[in-house]
């Protein structure tokens, strides 16, 4: 018994149509809370509050008779006072003669600390032979020095101007070679192997390494040399802010010794300002931390 075959056709699969993906609608979603802007303060604000709030309360504890004008002027008073001494002249020249000291022994000052500083930062040798000194005279409080002063250079302008140098160079040089020697080793080792001598190395590794630690010490210099000018111009000055403190001293004029030492506050927050502005300028290549809002 035979089987035929059965004749099979193949018919031809049509795939069924594939349904392409439609791009999904959009759906905004909008929230029915009300968002609302947060108010803040203005930084400029907030740095004033402390100083005119403690104006106030001296205005306040004055005019209230808790602070007596025997034990300190009112602010009405030294104000006044200001506006008088301006008129005559003598508050601007004695700005003048003090400015000019500190200038000059500013620049004695920053110029000795300088040089220290780049010798002893630099090399091996000046580090033996300066750090080690500048860390004795340091610990000698540069106001004790006045009489020492006085017998060396006499009662005019050279012991001020030396005194307020001396108080310059030792915030200045400690900075300067602190920021020296924190340079990172191996961006040190990084810029040898790649071809920089030893001029290059200074130039354009350690001492931009070194510009934030040297501005610094500028400020505190700046603040130093202020300080140490209300020390000086009280040995035998005729002329400056601590010639007329020494003669409202003798009559017990609180008004124009608070004049005074407001003028010596400004004056260092004047110089303190233009170090940050100048900060700001030549650190324009490092993050710095700004603090939390």
């Amino acid at each position: 018994m035979t089987t035929k075959p059965l004749n099979t056709a193949v018919l031809p699969v049509q795939s069924a149509p594939v349904d392409t993906p439609q791009p999904a609608a959009r759906v905004t979603i909008r929230g029915t809370a009300k968002t609302s802007r947060r108010f803040t303060v203005p930084r400029s604000v907030r740095r004033a509050a402390g100083p005119v709030g403690l104006v106030l309360l001296w205005f306040l504890t004055s005019a209230t008779g808790v602070l007596p004008e025997s034990v300190l002027a009112s602010p009405v008073d030294v104000l006044r006072q200001a506006v008088d001494l301006t008129r005559n002249g003598e508050l601007p020249s004695a700005i003048a003669a003090s400015g000019r000291r500190a200038a000059i022994g500013f620049l004695i000052g920053a110029t000795v600390a300088l040089t220290l500083s780049l010798v002893a930062g630099l090399f091996r040798l000046g580090e033996d032979v300066i750090d080690s000194s500048m860390g004795m005279f340091r610990a000698i409080p540069w106001v004790g020095l006045i009489p020492l002063f006085i017998v060396w250079f006499g009662i005019e302008e050279t012991p001020k101007i030396a005194l307020v140098a001396l108080g310059v160079t030792y915030p200045l040089y400690f900075n300067i070679y602190g920021g020296i020697r924190s340079t990172d080793a191996q961006l040190v080792e990084a810029a040898r192997m790649m071809g920089l001598g030893r001029f290059g190395l200074i130039k354009y590794v350690i001492l931009p390494s070194a510009l934030p630690g040297a501005l610094v010490g500028l400020r505190y210099a700046l603040s130093t040399a202020w300080l140490a000018l209300v020390f000086a111009e009280q040995v035998n000055a005729d002329a400056g802010l601590g010639y007329l403190m020494s003669n409202a001293q003798q009559y017990f004029r609180t008004d124009v010794i608070v004049l005074c030492l407001v003028v010596y506050a400004l004056l260092g927050l004047a110089c303190d300002f233009a170090v940050r502005i100048l900060s700001r300028r030549l650190l324009t290549w490092r993050a710095n931390f700004e603090g939390e809002a």
